[in-house]
This record gives structure tokens, C-alpha cells and sequence, in this order.
């Protein structure tokens, strides 16, 4: 087969649809000038042939291969390749009937690629398989050759000439197709391991429960007919019975009609003798006095009014005394304490008064200690320096001369002091001599400001007491605004949330008044939690139509609510005394979880959080599930024979045991356990915000209260320091102000002039000392420097210790006397509280000895009411005894009439209640025949039969209490199968039998297919032998050896060998 002809129509440079033809049978070559197309041309062989690597054909896309990328309105290229196919022994398999044979490939911009052979259109495979069966691959790795790698073939390694040998040979497609044919082996390996995983899992299982429910369902049937034999047989017997209950229910009426007519009889005679003694009494009670019943019944709720009266005094009497006593205990109590108080406050005082005296002396010590080590330091100084002893510079001389220069001055400002003084004396002795004539209203105006200073210095202590800065209350109420603000918009919020579940919601009204609407739980959905938020799903597959269920705590609560709570919808109710949850067993739990290995098999009730109180109603919504990862280990729980339960997926999956399966694609909503979190984490903070609501509220009661006295109080200091503003200008302006304020303006000078004076005076005497001593200094001149020093030192040393110890000593004593001081203030408030409390102590009891004589008086008055009302009472009481002895006798007649009317009227209820008997029992008996033959129509029609001896009704073989004791046997037998019977088990056998059937010819089917397909390799794994034999026939022929080889020793001992 060789190329005849090629086609090209908008295949790259190709616009037009051009032919070459008459290619020669041996054509392996292109020539010509550069850019005449010479590569298009095997571009397009090789796009026919399948390339798939388009580097190859200089293009990145199919699309590119198209005339100008489709630019200019040719949208599509198509190759077409005829081949000759004249030589039968080179013909592809398949295609020897045909002479030529043409592949055409076209690719449309924006289209599909697609194959045609012989104008017929063909998949990819199918070309390359022809393509393959002649030895061309055009994908084959040394199939196209490209410029600059001849080298590299050159250079090759064994492997890969050997590839490139298998390549031209043709048989890497053999082993293609070999790949392949165990590509698809392994599928249909996958395949029966599948078939055969649910026969053993699913199909046999069910098979064999099947049969045992067949089995059943042939026992169930058996109890039926028996059922309706004895049910039949009892029939008849009610139907004798109560043919004969009416004839019975007849004689029964007669006698009671007779018995009744003599009873009515007695009784009329009974009410005749009833009725006159009744008029008789009645006679007599008219001549009995109305006042006297009058009187007695108004003096008894007198007496008992007073006594209740008495006894309230008596009790306020008795509360008095002891709260009398309590203050008394209490007033001894606190004189004790505030004379003890009191001794140990003086012992303590004298104390203090003795610490203070001795701390002053110490004061004064301390003092003198630290002057003299200034001296002692000021000469040490001066004597070390060569100076005068105080230290203050200079010579001897010069210091002389100083110390009389400030004599001097001190004598001048003593005298100038003195002056000042003796003409501020004369001065203020006038200005008191006219002081004493100050007018009466001057010392009022000044009295009335002392006054309004206190007034406002106490206000203003009041208002630091109530701890109220300004601003505090609108602060408070701003907070009030906020919180308000935010709890309406969680309300908003929650009740938006809400709506969007009306399920949710389980309103009812109060069944009765009184109603506790703890006794209603709620729904299960919002009385759970979810632990996990990725098994919400599967616990909402797993609650099903029970997440709505209404959760009370008895069933007379449910049935309340039925009846009686107006409910807007139909619900189904769960009363926790009366329903049991079935948990799956500890054991096959774990054997459920031994089956999920890497995974998680849990039950559902794990999963959820809940109240203990109605653990039975979460046992019975999600105690018989397990919640699964994934589909697999769902199918291994559910149809494990330890387990053998429910099993869900994550997804939302369900495998029961039973063999059904359920799930599939879920609507893409919100869950509703999830939902109601968030609706219960919303309602939590809503709670919360309202408690802070509340806190705020009661603080700003509070802070209301505080505020208004804070501005009672602020207008009050305002009003003082008005006042006081006035008062002061007042005085002022007066004449008595101004005399007052010179009075202390000559007062103060009098001190500063008699200080001055005493200053001047010690100066001077201090100067006259130290000139005395300059001068002895100057005369002893430089002797005695050395012994001064050391006289210094030594004197200094001595004033420091001294010093120190004197200023530790008084640092401990101020410490001690200040604790003492601070003990004896705080001795002295607490003596002050507990005298005002013994005033307060003694106020009380004064008023509760006055209570205490009121109530005597009050209760002495309450006694003789009570004796008084005793008295005439009595007295009432005698006289109306003495009247009612004459209606004994009559009552007696009448009470013995009143018994006969009674027997009588019994005798005729009896009568009255078996003839009503009798009726019912004929009504009931008649009824029941005719409910008899209503509902059994086949008792007309053998009726005739009933008793008969020998028949099927034959009661005398046959016990009607033992037919109704197996009857009920029976029943209850049919009952408890009929519940676990499957009435389609023969059904469902037949369709289990089917499948079975279908699957093991499904199984055989794909058995067989892999046995061809094995077959298949072995006929591949022939033709690639064949191959390889026909390979290395033309190898020598077409390449013969001529040894030696340049690359094989001088003696090669090679040749080729078939493998």
C-alpha cells in the first residue's frame, strides 16, 4: 500500500482545494525551491496519519492548521490521502476488498476534528488501527525523523534501536492492544468482584429471610383460616344466646310491671301521713317567737365578733410584752457596753495626753541636739579652716568687725520695732474703744453669715456622701436607649429568623386555667443540640418525620392537649412516662465500629446533646441508627448479621437491613437542627441583653432617686452661697467691717513688732557674745589651733550620736502616739454611736410601754364585753330550749313517716330499675342479634345448623369457653405474627429469585467476556511472534552482515538470533 494521490483544501498555505497526483510507488523524497510548500506536504500526510504532537507540524492548535488561522473566510482545512491498495498481502485487515482506499481528516474553526475513510465517517481508533495494521504510527516516538537528530539515532543504545526495531516491525501495537485487553480484563475482574460482593452481602441475605418469611407468611395463613373457624362457632353461640336473652327478658318485664304497681301503692299511703304531720309541725312553729330565734343567732355573732376581738388583743398584748423585753435586754446591753467603752476610752486619753506631754519634751530635745551639732559642725569647720568657730569666713579681725557692725544694726531695728509697736498699741486701743459701741445689727448681718457658711459647708458634706458626679443619670439613660435599641433589633431579627420556619413552631392554648406549661417539653428538633455540624444532615435523615413529634411529660398531658389545645395543625405526641426508647446494644456497637476501621460508625445518640429529663424520647428518635462517613461503611453496618441496623451516610444517605436504600441529590437549604442553634444562641443573647436591660433599670431607679436629692441638694448650696454673697457684701460695706479689719491689721503689726524686737534683741546678745569671743581669739592668736581641732572633733562625734539616737527615739514615739491618737478618735465615734443608739433604745421603749398599757386597757375592755354577751346568751339559749321540747315528739312521727316514704320510694326505684332492666336487656339482646346478622351475613343462611348435631355447629362437641379461650389464642397468635409477617414475602422471594437469576447470568457474561479477552492476548501475543519471525526473515535480506563490523572485535562470533 503506498500513497496515489494527495488532496488539500485550506490546509495552511493551501487556500484552494489543490490535488497532487501520480506519486511514484517508491516515493521517499520532496525537492524543490524554498517556501514552494514542501513541508506543508508532509504536514498533511502526517495530519492524516493522526499526529499528536503538533510541534512536529509547526502549530500549536488544530485551529492554526486552518488557511491564515481562519482570517480570511476559509474556516476549515481537509486533507485527503488515497492510497493504493492493489497489493492484497500489504492490505490493512478489513479493507482487501477495496483497490483504493482514501482517509480524508478535516478540523473547522471553532468545530470538531473529524476522520472519514472511504467518504464514511470514523472514530480516531479506528483510523489508527488501519493505520497500525500496515505498520504506520505516526505517534511512534522515531516515526518522524525531524532535521538535526539523525546524530542522536545514530548514537542510539540497544534499548533503543530494539524500540525503534519493534516500532518498524509493528508490534508495539500487539502490545497496545494487549494493554488494552488487560485494561478491560481488570474491569470485568472489578466487576465480578462486585456481582459477587452483593450476591453474598445483599441478594443471598435477603434470600434466605425471605424464605423464612414465606415460612411465616404460610403460619399466618394457617392461623387465619383457624381464626375464622372458631370465630364463626362463637358467633353462633351469641346468636342462640341471645335468642334466648329476649325470650328470658320477657318473663323478667312482666314481673317487674306487677312488683312496681304494689310499690307505687305503699308509697302514696307514706305520703299522705308525711304530709300531716308536716302541717301539724308547721302549726306549731307559728306559735314559736321569731324574735327569740332572732335575738340568739344576732347575740351569738356579737359573742363570737368579741371573742375573736379578745383574742387579737391578747395576741398584740403578749407581742408587746416581748418586744418590751427585747429593748429592755437591748438598753442593758448597751449601757454596759458604753461604760466600758468609757473607762477604757479615759485610760486611754490620759495616755495620749502622757505621750504628747513626753513627745513635746522630746521635740524640744530633739531640737536642741540638732542646734547644737549645727554649732558643733559650724566650729569644727571654722577651727579646721583657721576661721572663727561659727563659720563664716574670713579673719578674726574682719569677723570682729562685723559682729559690731550687726550690734549696731540690731540695736537700730529693736528701736525701730519697739516704735511701731508702742504706736499700733495707742492705735488699736482707739479704734476697741469705738468697737464696743458697734450697733446691734452689724453683729446680726455677721451672725447670720456664720450661720449660712454652715449651712452650705453641711450641704455640700451631703453631697460628697451620695457619691453622684454630674452627668451620671443621662449617661445611664443614654445606656437605657442602646440596650432598648439593641434588644429590638435582635427581636426583629429572631422573629425574621423564625418565620422562615413555621414548622418550628408549636403553639397551643392552655388546655384548662391554671395550665403548667412546663408539662410540655417541646419539639424533639428544638429540645436537641448538635455536637457536630457535619452529621446534621444524617441526624435530620435519621429523626425523619419524628423531629416534629411534641415532646409532654404523661399521656393525660397529650390527651389534654388534643382535646382541648386548639391546635392550628395535626402532631403526633410523645408522653415520657409511657414511651420506650430501643438503644442499640453495647455489643454491636462495636462491632460496628470494628467495621468502619479508618472511618466512623457512631450511633446517632451520641451525636446530640440533651436535657436528661426526656433522654426515652431522644432514645426513641435516635437510639436504633448509626451515622456513618461514608456509602461503604454505611452498607457494611446495615448488612452485617452482628449488627444488622439503620445506617446513614453524612450525605444523607440511609441502607436499611431490610434492603432498601435511600438519598440521592438533597436541596441545597440550611439545616434545620443547625437553624435552630442559631435560633437558640440568638434567643440566649436576646435573654441576656433583656437582663442587662433589667439591671439598668433598676440601677437608674436607684441613680433616679440619688440624682433628684443630689439636685435638691445642689439648689440648697446654691442658695447658701447666695445668701452668703449677700450677707458678706453687707458687712463690707458697713463701718464696724472696716474698724475690724484694722483691728487686725494693727494686731498682726503689734506681732510682727514685738517678734521684730525679740529677733533684734537675741541678734544683738548673740553679736556681743561672738565680738567677746573674737576678741579672746585675737588675743590668744595661733597657741591653741590644735587643741581647739581636736576639742571640735570630739564635741562633734558626741553631738551626732546624740542627735541620731534623739531622732530615732522621736521617730518610734510620733509612730506610736499617732496609732494611739487614731485608736482613741475611733473609740471616741463608736462611744458616740452607742449613745445615740442607747437614746434611740430608750425612746423605743417608752413607746412600747405605752403600746403595752394601751393594749391592757383595750383588752380589760374586750373581756367584759365578752362576760356581758356570755351572759345574755345563756340566757337566750334557756329559753329557746325550753320551746323545742314540744316539736320532739311531732319530728319523731314525722322522721318515722319519712322513713317509710323512703322504704317505699326504694321498693319502687327497684322495681322501676329491674323493669328498666329487663327492657335494656331485651333492647340489648335484640340488638345484638340484629348487629349479629348485620355483620355476618352467613348466619341467615345456617342459622338452621346451629346446635345441630353432627354439623360443623355442633355445641355439644364442641365447649364455647374453651372456642373463645383458643379463639383469643388465636387472635393474639395471628396478632403478634401479623405484626413482624410480610404478606409479600412470596412476592418479594420471587423478584429476590430474579435478581439472583439475572445476576449470575450477568456474572457468566462477564466471564466470558474475560475468557475471550484472555484469548484475545493470546492471539495478540501470536501475531506479534508472527511479527518478529517475519522481521527477522527481512533483516538479513534488507541489511545483510557482513563481518567483521567496525564496532565488533577481529573474531566476532555474532549472528542474529529469534527470541
Amino acid at each position: 500500500m503506498y500513497i496515489k494521490s494527495i488532496t488539500v483544501d485550506g490546509f495552511k498555505s493551501y487556500a484552494q482545494r489543490t490535488e497532487i497526483g501520480a506519486f511514484d510507488p517508491f516515493f521517499n523524497a520532496i525537492t524543490g525551491l524554498n517556501g514552494s510548500g514542501k513541508s506543508n506536504i508532509l504536514d498533511s500526510i502526517c495530519f492524516v496519519l493522526g499526529i499528536s504532537n503538533l510541534s512536529q507540524v509547526r502549530a500549536s492548535s488544530l485551529q492554526e492548521l486552518v488557511y491564515k488561522h481562519g482570517q480570511a473566510g476559509i474556516t476549515k482545512a481537509t486533507v485527503s490521502v488515497t492510497f493504493d491498495n492493489k497489493d492484497k498481502s500489504q492490505s490493512p485487515l478489513g479493507y482487501e476488498a477495496h483497490e483504493d482506499i482514501i482517509v480524508t481528516r478535516q478540523v473547522v474553526i471553532g468545530g470538531r476534528n473529524k476522520y472519514l475513510i472511504n467518504g464514511v465517517t470514523a472514530q480516531n481508533t479506528r483510523v489508527q488501527d488501519l493505520f497500525r495494521s500496515v505498520g504506520l504510527n505516526v505517534n511512534n516516538p522515531h516515526f518522524l525523523i525531524m532535521q538535526g537528530r539523525i546524530t542522536k539515532v545514530l548514537n542510539m543504545k540497544p534499548p533503543e534501536i530494539l524500540s525503534m526495531l519493534e516500532e518498524a516491525a509493528g508490534t508495539r501495537m500487539y502490545e497496545a492492544k494487549k494493554q488494552a485487553a488487560q485494561k478491560t480484563i481488570d474491569k470485568k475482574e472489578a466487576k465480578l468482584n462486585e456481582i459477587q460482593q452483593v450476591l453474598n452481602e445483599e441478594i443471598t441475605p435477603s434470600l434466605e429471610k425471605l424464605k423464612q418469611e414465606r415460612s411465616s407468611y404460610l403460619e399466618y395463613q394457617k392461623l387465619v383460616r383457624e381464626c375464622e373457624h372458631l370465630s364463626r362457632l362463637v358467633t353462633a353461640h351469641k346468636v342462640v344466646a341471645a335468642e334466648k336473652g329476649q325470650v328470658r327478658a320477657a318473663e323478667v318485664q312482666m314481673a317487674a310491671e306487677e312488683a312496681q304497681k304494689v310499690a307505687k301503692d305503699r308509697l302514696e299511703a307514706a305520703k299522705t301521713q308525711e304530709d300531716k304531720l308536716e302541717k301539724e309541725l308547721t302549726q306549731l312553729e307559728a306559735k314559736k317567737s321569731k324574735e327569740d330565734c332572732k335575738d340568739l343567732k344576732e347575740v351569738e355573732n356579737q359573742f363570737a365578733a368579741a371573742q375573736r376581738a379578745q383574742a387579737k388583743v391578747q395576741s398584740n398584748l403578749e407581742l408587746r410584752k416581748q418586744n418590751l423585753e427585747a429593748e429592755e435586754a437591748r438598753q442593758a446591753e448597751l449601757e454596759k457596753t458604753i461604760c466600758t467603752d468609757e473607762e477604757t476610752l479615759k485610760e486611754r486619753e490620759s495616755k495620749v495626753n502622757a505621750a504628747f506631754e513626753g513627745l513635746s519634751g522630746r521635740r524640744s530635745d530633739a531640737a536642741k541636739l540638732n542646734e547644737a551639732l549645727a554649732e558643733a559642725q559650724a566650729r569644727f569647720q571654722a577651727v579646721s579652716a583657721g576661721e572663727a568657730p561659727k563659720g563664716e569666713g574670713g579673719t578674726v579681725s574682719q569677723l570682729l568687725m562685723e559682729a559690731k557692725e550687726e550690734m549696731s544694726r540690731a540695736e537700730s531695728q529693736g528701736k525701730q520695732a519697739e516704735l511701731r509697736v508702742k504706736h499700733a498699741k495707742a492705735e488699736l486701743a482707739i479704734q476697741e474703744q469705738e468697737a464696743r459701741s458697734s450697733n446691734s445689727q452689724y453683729l446680726k448681718c455677721k451672725k447670720n453669715l456664720d450661720a449660712e457658711q454652715a449651712a452650705r459647708e453641711k450641704a455640700e458634706s451631703q453631697i460628697q456622701k451620695l457619691s453622684y458626679t454630674e452627668g451620671d443619670l443621662e449617661k445611664l439613660h443614654g445606656e437605657k436607649r442602646d440596650a432598648v435599641k439593641r434588644i429590638r433589633e435582635m427581636e426583629e431579627e429572631l422573629e425574621k429568623e423564625r418565620t422562615k420556619f413555621p414548622q418550628l413552631h408549636f403553639d397551643y392554648k392552655d388546655p384548662v386555667r391554671g395550665w403548667d406549661r412546663s408539662r410540655v417539653k417541646g419539639l424533639v428538633a428544638s429540645l436537641v443540640t448538635v455536637k457536630e455540624r457535619e452529621t446534621a444532615t444524617a441526624l435530620e435523615v435519621v429523626a425523619g418525620g419524628r423531629l416534629y413529634n411534641v415532646v409532654v411529660d404523661t399521656e393525660d398531658t397529650g390527651k389534654q392537649l388534643l382535646e382541648k389545645g386548639d391546635l392550628k395543625r395535626r402532631c403526633t405526641i410523645i408522653p415520657l412516662n409511657k414511651i420506650v426508647g430501643r438503644v442499640v446494644n453495647p455489643k454491636a456497637q462495636a462491632a460496628a465500629q470494628s467495621l468502619a476501621k479508618n472511618g466512623n460508625a457512631r450511633l446517632a445518640l451520641c451525636l446530640v446533646g440533651f436535657p436528661p429529663e426526656i433522654r426515652a424520647a431522644v432514645e426513641f428518635v435516635f437510639g436504633s441508627t448509626f451515622v456513618c462517613d461514608n456509602m461503604d461503611i454505611a452498607r457494611k453496618v446495615a448488612f452485617d448479621k452482628q449488627v444488622h441496623t439503620r445506617a446513614v451516610t453524612l450525605g444523607g444517605d440511609m441502607f436499611d437491613p431490610q434492603g432498601t436504600l435511600s438519598g440521592g441529590a438533597r436541596a441545597q437549604t440550611t439545616s434545620v437542627l443547625l437553624q435552630l442553634q442559631k435560633l437558640s444562641a440568638q434567643n440566649q443573647e436576646l435573654e441576656s441583653a433583656r437582663a442587662q436591660l433589667a439591671v439598668i433599670e433598676q440601677q437608674l431607679a436607684k441613680l433616679e432617686e440619688i440624682a433628684k436629692k443630689y439636685g435638691e441638694l445642689k439648689q440648697v448650696v446654691e442658695l447658701h452661697k447666695q445668701q452668703e454673697a449677700l450677707h458678706l457684701a453687707t458687712l463690707q460695706q458697713s463701718r464696724e467691717h472696716r474698724r475690724e479689719v484694722e483691728l487686725k491689721t494693727l494686731q498682726n503689726t503689734i506681732k510682727e513688732g514685738e517678734q521684730a524686737a525679740k529677733e533684734a534683741a537675741f541678734t544683738l546678745l548673740e553679736a556681743e557674745k561672738r565680738a567677746s569671743s573674737l576678741e579672746k581669739q585675737l588675743a590668744s592668736a595661733k597657741g591653741g589651733r590644735d587643741r581647739e581641732l581636736l576639742i571640735a572633733r570630739t564635741e562633734l562625734e558626741a553631738c551626732r550620736d546624740r542627735s541620731n539616737s534623739a531622732s530615732q527615739t522621736l521617730k518610734e514615739l510620733e509612730q506610736g502616739v499617732e496609732h494611739e491618737r487614731l485608736e482613741l478618735e475611733e473609740g471616741k465615734r463608736e462611744v458616740a454611736v452607742l449613745k445615740q443608739q442607747l437614746v434611740n433604745a430608750e425612746k423605743a421603749i417608752e413607746a412600747q410601754r405605752e403600746q403595752l398599757s394601751e393594749c391592757q386597757r383595750t383588752l380589760s375592755r374586750a373581756e367584759a364585753v365578752c362576760a356581758e354577751l356570755q351572759t345574755r346568751l345563756a340566757d337566750l339559749q334557756a329559753a329557746v330550749r325550753a320551746k323545742d321540747q314540744e316539736f320532739e315528739a311531732i319530728n319523731l312521727a314525722l322522721d318515722g313517716a319519712k322513713r317509710e316514704k323512703a322504704a317505699a320510694e326504694l321498693v319502687v326505684t327497684e322495681a322501676s330499675h329491674s323493669l328498666t332492666r329487663a327492657q335494656r336487656d331485651a333492647t340489648d339482646s335484640g340488638s345484638m342479634l340484629k348487629c349479629l346478622l348485620h355483620d355476618h351475613p352467613w348466619v341467615k343462611s345456617e342459622r338452621h345448623l346451629f346446635g345441630r348435631p353432627g354439623s360443623v355447629y355442633d355445641f355439644s362437641s364442641s365447649d364455647l369457653r374453651e372456642a373463645k379461650h383458643r379463639l383469643d389464642q388465636v387472635v393474639e397468635a395471628k396478632a403478634k405474627i401479623g405484626r413482624s409477617v410480610n404478606q409479600r414475602a412470596g412476592g418479594l422471594l420471587e423478584q429476590a429469585e430474579e435478581r439472583y437469576s439475572d445476576l449470575i447470568r450477568k456474572k457468566q457474561i462477564v466471564e466470558n467476556d474475560r475468557s475471550k479477552l484472555c484469548l484475545t492476548i493470546e492471539q495478540l501475543d501470536s501475531k506479534k511472534q508472527e511479527a518478529l519471525n517475519i522481521a527477522w526473515q527481512q533483516v538479513p535480506h534488507l541489511y545483510p552482515l557482513q563481518p567483521p563490523l567496525p564496532t565488533l572485535p577481529p573474531t566476532p562470533n555474532a549472528h542474529p538470533l529469534l527470541l
